[in-house]
């Protein structure tokens, strides 16, 4: 993903050794034909897990993971953070934010996620990866099966990626990023 790894280096902004502005690429700021590209690289790399729902967290992780459902034609599911108020019945994980330096609830409706279903989980970019291990939660109390993580930005000099490869969990990332030290972005 050459154009992905020049965006990130010419329009992101450190902001310390491990917080990465990206808001002008995926978390504000949204580029649809860069999103249907990415889209279609997450496709092609779980094309044959016979997919039935995208799963992902809102807000920045929504961009990304409808082009991914559009690609594969399935249907989109994201985490609410917060409950609705319809009283519907609902799945709820309290996970950690890295970012936001908050904990807050991921909400989803069982009406959404069902038992045997094959989800794939997307999200824009991975840490410490509390926000994937809530999702995971979410999937096995629905008794639905995680197929895989596809995730935009992977943090490797942080444990998100590693503690789900370490569960066996499939994770594929676009773009690794070993160090943001010293004011310079280094890719894996």
């Amino acid at each position: 993903m050459d154009l992905l790894k020049k965006r990130i280096m010419k329009e992101s902004d450190i902001v310390s050794d491990k917080i990465l502005n990206v808001d002008s690429i995926l978390n504000q700021q949204v580029d649809p034909k860069l999103m249907m590209q990415l889209g279609h690289e997450f496709a092609k790399r779980f094309a044959n897990e016979q997919i039935d729902k995208i799963l992902t967290i809102e807000a920045s992780g929504i961009s990304v993971a409808s082009a991914v459902a559009h690609e594969l034609g399935v249907p989109l599911v994201f985490a609410r953070r917060k409950r609705p108020l319809t009283g519907e019945d609902v799945l709820v994980e309290r996970v950690p934010s890295f970012t936001k330096g908050i904990v807050t609830d991921i909400v989803v409706s069982k009406r959404f996620l069902t038992s045997g279903e094959r989800v794939l989980v997307i999200d824009d970019i991975i840490a410490n990866g509390d926000a994937v291990r809530g999702l995971i939660k979410i999937i096995e109390r629905a008794e639905a099966e995680l197929v895989g993580f596809g995730v935009v930005i992977e943090k490797s000099f942080q444990a998100g990626g590693d503690s789900l490869r370490k569960r066996g969990i499939r994770v594929e990332p676009l773009v690794q990023i070993k160090s943001l030290e010293n004011g310079q972005i280094i890719l894996d």
